[in-house]
């Protein structure tokens, strides 16, 4: 039965430790939505004979990933509701906090075009923050998530549930989160090309304060939860 929420998450682990539990070497990679592709650089060089294409729809950031110039990466502008790539090309795909950001509409045409470039077999990984906890109880007095992240779900679910794809598996972990202080977590969290709106001065200061009152201005760290959805093309 699939969850959108978990409440009490008892794993905490850095998400790349639960990735490389998948065998990926020898591999034809595909992630979708790679932003800044930290993501990306550790899938490319943890293992042996992997090929990495990763899609990206910011054209500025995209620019700007295309310098890090790593071998067995392939930077392409492309998203994911319209994949440029042939029908079963792909052993495996990773959307890492990014199919909660493809407009409603486009949610079920995503997940066709990942079917079609999908191998018989194959897995799509799909890794979606989870709204609960202070970090996003923080985030989202400027950045509201919620119904973006249960229409994500529901697309996901529906695409099981019709038997597009299979459950592989559902996973829920923690991971946690440090910032040095309040500039750092308005640098790393306000400061993004995708947050909704401006910050007015007022808001700004109501989210230091809510930022000072889990520590005292130092540093801080928060448990951040997260939801995995491995589906398996049938």
């Amino acid at each position: 039965m699939m969850k959108l929420i978990e409440e009490n998450i008892t794993q905490t682990l850095d998400e790349i430790y639960l990735i490389e539990t998948l065998n990926l070497d020898n591999k034809t990679i595909l992630e979708l939505g790679c932003g800044n592709a930290s993501m990306t650089k550790q899938l490319a060089t943890n293992g042996s004979n992997r090929k990495i294409i990763a899609c990206e729809v910011d054209e500025l950031q995209h620019k700007k990933n295309l310098n890090l110039n790593i071998e067995n990466i392939e930077f392409k502008l492309n998203s994911a509701q319209d994949i440029k790539l042939e029908d079963e090309c792909i052993d495996m795909i990773f959307m890492f906090k990014s199919f909660h950001h493809i407009p409603y509409d486009l949610m079920k045409k995503a997940l066709s075009e990942i079917e079609r470039v999908l191998k018989p077999n194959g897995l799509v990984y799909i890794s979606e923050p989870l709204f609960m906890g202070e970090q996003n109880e923080l985030i989202a007095m400027f950045h509201d998530e919620q119904q973006v992240r249960i229409d994500a779900f529901e697309h996901i679910k529906e695409a099981v549930e019709s038997e597009q794809f299979k459950l592989f598996r559902e996973i829920f972990f923690q991971t946690e989160i440090v910032y040095e202080n309040f500039e750092d977590f308005k640098n790393k969290q306000m400061n993004q090309t995708y947050n909704d709106h401006t910050i007015t001065k007022q808001l700004e200061e109501e989210i230091e304060n809510k930022f000072n009152s889990f520590n005292d201005g130092e540093q801080t760290s928060f448990m951040k939860p997260f939801r995995v959805d491995i589906l398996q093309k049938i």
